[in-house]
Order: C-alpha cells, then sequence, then structure tokens
C-alpha cells in the first residue's frame, strides 16, 4: 500500500511560497526580455506599489499584481535567510 497508509502533511504557506516564486520568476525573466534591470524594477514595485514597473508581456503585471507586496517581500527575506544563513 506504501503512501496510501501514511499520513500527508500539506503546508499552505510552503504551497504558498512556491506560487510566489514562481511568480517573482517570471516577472525576473519577463523584465531581463525586456532588456530592464530586474532587480531595480522590482524594487521600485516594492516601495511604490506602482505596477508600472514591471511589463505586460508574459502576464508578468497581472500575476504580481495578484500578490500582496508583504507577502513577496516575506518570501525574499525567508529564502534569502534559508540560503545565506541557514546555509
Amino acid at each position: 500500500m506504501g503512501r496510501f497508509d501514511e499520513t500527508m502533511k500539506f503546508n499552505v504557506e510552503d504551497s504558498r511560497a512556491k506560487h510566489v516564486k514562481e511568480i517573482l520568476t517570471n516577472v525576473y525573466n519577463t523584465l531581463e526580455e525586456r532588456e530592464y534591470e530586474p532587480i531595480n524594477q522590482l524594487v521600485g514595485y516594492l516601495q511604490s506599489g506602482d505596477p508600472a514597473y514591471i511589463p505586460r508581456n508574459n502576464e508578468a503585471r497581472n500575476q504580481i499584481r495578484h500578490v500582496d507586496r508583504d507577502e513577496i517581500m516575506e518570501v525574499l527575506v525567508r529564502t534569502y535567510i534559508e540560503r545565506e544563513i541557514n546555509g
């Protein structure tokens, strides 16, 4: 029987963080395709909330507008801490 006998653990936060990371990856790649400086554009968006920093291509602007900026910053900080500090 294997996995059907085991209790599965689902973490909503992990699932949501993965979704945010996928959106950030699309936004970053779209900004590079359009020859913008992705970090500068993302910082501008996160500080101001103005979606004009993000291009419409590849649904990047639409996607990022559906995620709370605080949530994006939390994922960014958590990812940094996990990689750089916790190793």
